[in-house]
């Protein structure tokens, strides 16, 4: 019964992290795929590329809803950090390959920091206010997206150290390891055009 509920745990999380905020927020706005934009991907950076700031606005507030959702679901239908873990981990990777856009999607910034809020809302806002200054200072939105996942698993393996009793912290480290590969998984293409000199700046 254990497994069944963490199975579920993570499947819900899956479920709620492939809603494609991004993709219906744009249609609503313009009645267009925000998939022929930019990127092709359905964050809120290529939000802002097809529909403005407005839209992506509302998709990055959807894109963290979604990865605290499926990390509240887990804590109330399970209880454990392991499934907290598995549903936050699998909600950024429904975000990324969305099931309901022939696995497509974005890059999972968003839904990260959703996770990571549900976790710590402290922790949520620095790195929040770290995504901002990092893309305002480097000007790439993948180089930013790279900075705050490889961020997370850092910050809370110091926490752990520093806060030994709070075992739950190296259970939130293990999800900032895996939720940073599939962001870096998701990133490759960038990662590729910012090798070439090719990858877009932002322009805001």
């Amino acid at each position: 019964m254990t497994f069944l509920f963490h199975a579920l745990a993570t499947v819900g999380g899956y479920l709620l992290g492939s809603v494609p905020v991004g993709y219906l927020v744009v249609w609503l706005f313009k009645r267009e795929d925000v998939r022929k934009y930019g990127s092709g991907r359905t964050g809120g950076t290529n939000v802002y590329r097809a529909a403005g700031m407005g839209a992506a606005a509302l998709t990055a507030a959807g894109d963290v809803l979604k990865g605290a959702l499926a990390v509240l679901l887990a804590r109330w239908l399970v209880g454990t950090m392991a499934a907290e873990v598995l549903a936050g981990v699998a909600a950024v990777v429904g975000h990324n390959w969305s099931v309901f856009l022939g696995w497509r999607g974005g890059a999972g910034t968003g839904t990260n920091l959703g996770v990571v809020a549900a976790f710590s809302p402290l922790v949520a806002l620095a790195l929040g206010i770290v995504l901002l200054v990092a893309m305002r200072v480097v000007r790439y939105a993948s180089v930013a997206s790279m900075i705050v996942a490889l961020l997370v698993p850092v910050v809370f393996l110091v926490m752990a150290f520093i806060f030994p009793p709070f075992s739950h912290y190296g259970s939130y480290a293990l999800y900032g390891l895996l939720s940073a590969a599939a962001v870096i998984i998701a990133l490759r293409p960038n990662i590729a055009r910012l090798r070439a000199g090719t990858e877009r700046r932002l322009n805001y």
